[in-house]
Formats: structure tokens, sequence, C-alpha cells
């Protein structure tokens, strides 16, 4: 069998297509990695709003065992009792 070899316009069109195919993977890997880490960053940011709610949660119980139920204005400091 004679050997066969192929046209330099075909080894020109397979190396494009394999290197496309490693550029997408590798972008598609990218685009992974930047998924994740949104998903850890979002993960962390839902901690901390669980943590601000817990404060705020905190702070309401004395300040209604200071004041008892009411409201407060921020703008006047002041603290409104319930009638």
């Amino acid at each position: 069998m004679e050997k066969q070899v192929l046209t330099p316009e075909e080894v020109t069109h397979l190396t494009e297509l394999r290197n496309t195919y490693q550029e997408l993977v590798a972008s598609i890997g990218n685009a992974e990695m930047q998924i994740m880490m949104f998903q850890l960053k979002k993960e962390q940011f839902k901690i901390q709003l669980q943590q601000l709610q817990e404060k705020e949660v905190t702070l309401a119980k004395q300040l209604e065992t200071k004041y008892g139920q009411g409201t407060i204005s921020l703008e006047t400091n002041e603290f409104l009792p319930n009638v």
C-alpha cells in the first residue's frame, strides 16, 4: 500500500479545527470557573445577609426590652411608643 500524504490545505484545516476545539474547551473551562466563583460569592453574600438579619433581630429585642413596643424615628432619634 502506497503512503498517502494530506495536502497542505487539508493539514491547515485539520490544524485549525483542532486549535478551535482547544480554544473552546479552554473557554468553557474558564466560564465554568467563573460560574463557580460567582456561586461562591453568592453564598458568601447570603451568609452576610443572614448575619445582618440576626443582628437586626437582636438589636430590635434589646430596644424593645429597654423602651417597650413602638417605632423609632432615625430622623429625630425619637422612640414613639405604641399607644
